[in-house]
C-alpha cells in the first residue's frame, strides 16, 4: 500500500498569506519593493526587538554576503566559520575570494566550540592572518554559546555575523537569536519555520547599515536621474508577492514553533529509555530552541542512523544525516581547520528526523509505528 510521502520540513501555510499576496495583484505591486516588503520588514523587526533593522532579501545567502561585504571582507582575508553547518554559511566568503577557516563544534549544542575558536584566532594572527569575521551558526533552531562566543570574539575585536537561519523564535536568556550579532541573517527557504518559498533578511541595529544593505541589494545604483554606479550591487531585494507570503506567516510564526516543539518532545518520549540515543534538547534553561529539525545522536553500539534512515526511506519517511562538516566537504579540503573530530562524529552518528509543524496525528502514528519497529 502506498502512503503519502512524510517530509522533514515542508511549508505550512496559515491562511491569510493568499490576502496580502491578492492585495499585491490589485494594487500591481509586482516589484521588489511595495507595501508588503515593507511591512515584513516591520513585522519582523518588532517580532526580534531591541530596536534591529532588518532588510528583506531574496535569500539567506544573499544576506550572508551583503554581511560580509559590509564587515569589509575582501580577497585574500580570513573568516572564521563553523564548520558543522549548511554550505550557504560559508560559499559566500569564497565569492569574496576570502578563505574559509573552519572551526569544530562542542557537544553541548553541536555548535562552533569556544575552545577552538579561539586557539584558531590566536593561531591566525601569529601566522600574520587576523580572522577578518566570524560566522556563528545556531545548527537546527539551537542557540550557540552566546554569551562565550561573543567574549572571544570581542576580546579580538572581530565581528560577529550571526547565521540564525533555522533559529528564528529561538532565543538566549529571553533574547530572540538573530539579535546578538553585528550582523545577523535569516532565512524562509520552503523548509524554514516560516516561508516567503524563497527569501531571507539581513538584520542590524544601525539604521544605516540597513539602507546599505539595500542599497548594493538593488544594483546600487547612485542618486542619479540616469542609471549610475560606483560600486558593485547586487539583485539581492525580495519581491512584494513573496513578502506577502512572509507577511501571512508571521501571524502564525509562534504556533508553528509551538508545533517544531511538540514533535521534539514526541521523539524524547519515543526514545526516552533508550540506550545510547540522544534527542538534542537545550543544555540548560537559559536556552530556548525553535527545534526546528530535531536531531538524534546515537551511539555506534545502539543501532546504524543509515538503516534507520533507510527503513524510513521505504515506508515513505523521510529524515537525513546532519550536515555534512564543511572542512570534509571536496570543495573546501585546502581550508584550515581547527578541532577534534566533534563535527565529523556528529555527522557519522547523527540523524535529523521529520519536524515539520503540519504533521497531523496519522502521520505522527506512521513515525512513531516505523521507528519502533525499527528498534524491536
Amino acid at each position: 500500500m502506498n502512503k503519502s510521502k512524510i517530509y522533514l520540513s515542508s511549508p505550512h501555510m496559515g491562511g491569510n498569506e493568499q490576502k496580502y499576496i491578492d492585495e499585491a495583484f490589485d494594487q500591481n505591486w509586482i516589484a521588489p519593493l511595495g507595501p508588503n516588503v515593507t511591512g515584513f520588514e516591520n513585522d519582523l523587526e518588532g517580532y526580534l526587538g531591541k530596536d534591529v533593522k532588518v532588510a528583506a532579501l531574496s535569500s539567506g545567502t544573499a544576506a550572508l554576503h551583503l554581511a560580509l561585504i559590509l564587515c569589509g571582507v575582501e580577497r585574500g582575508d580570513e573568516v572564521l566559520c563553523q564548520s558543522l553547518t549548511f554550505a550557504a554559511s560559508a560559499n559566500p566568503i569564497v565569492y569574496l575570494g576570502a578563505t574559509p577557516v573552519f572551526i569544530d563544534s562542542e557537544k553541548d549544542t553541536y555548535n562552533i566550540s569556544p575552545e577552538f575558536l579561539e586557539e584558531a584566532i590566536k593561531d591566525r594572527i601569529k601566522k600574520g592572518k587576523k580572522p577578518k569575521a566570524l560566522i556563528a551558526v545556531h545548527l537546527y533552531g539551537m542557540p550557540y554559546k552566546v554569551e562565550e562566543i561573543h567574549a572571544i570574539a570581542s576580546r579580538y575585536n572581530i565581528p560577529v555575523i550571526e547565521d540564525s537561519a533555522e533559529a528564528l523564535g529561538s532565543t538566549y536568556k529571553g533574547e530572540k537569536c538573530g539579535t546578538f550579532g553585528d550582523f545577523a541573517i535569516l532565512s524562509f527557504n520552503g523548509n524554514k519555520i516560516i516561508t516567503t518559498s524563497g527569501g531571507g533578511a539581513l538584520v542590524s541595529k544601525d539604521p544605516k547599515m540597513k539602507e546599505k544593505a539595500i542599497f548594493l541589494a538593488t544594483q546600487a545604483r547612485d542618486a542619479a536621474p540616469h542609471y549610475q554606479h560606483s560600486e558593485i550591487g547586487y539583485n539581492y531585494r525580495l519581491s512584494n508577492i513573496s513578502a506577502g507570503i512572509g507577511r501571512g506567516q508571521m501571524e502564525v510564526l509562534d504556533a508553528h514553533i509551538s508545533k517544531r516543539r511538540e514533535m521534539n518532545f514526541f521523539y524524547n518520549d519515543i526514545f526516552g529509555g533508550v540506550k545510547g540515543v540522544k534527542v538534542l534538547n537545550e543544555p540548560e534553561n537559559t536556552y530556548f530552541c525553535n527545534h526546528w529539525l530535531t536531531v538524534i545522536i546515537v551511539e555506534k553500539e545502539a543501532f546504524n542512523t543509515d538503516a534507520l534512515r533507510e527503513d524510513l526511506e521505504e515506508l515513505n519517511i523521510e529524515s537525513r544525516p546532519l550536515w555534512k562538516p564543511m572542512h570534509l566537504q571536496p570543495v573546501f579540503w585546502e581550508a584550515p581547520f581547527y578541532g577534534n573530530g566533534v563535527a565529523e562524529e556528529a555527522f557519522k552518528t547523527g540523524l535529523c528526523l521529520p519536524s515539520g509543524s503540519n504533521l497531523n496525528d496519522e502521520e505522527k502514528n506512521r513515525i512513531k509505528t516505523a521507528i519502533r519497529n525499527f528498534l524491536q
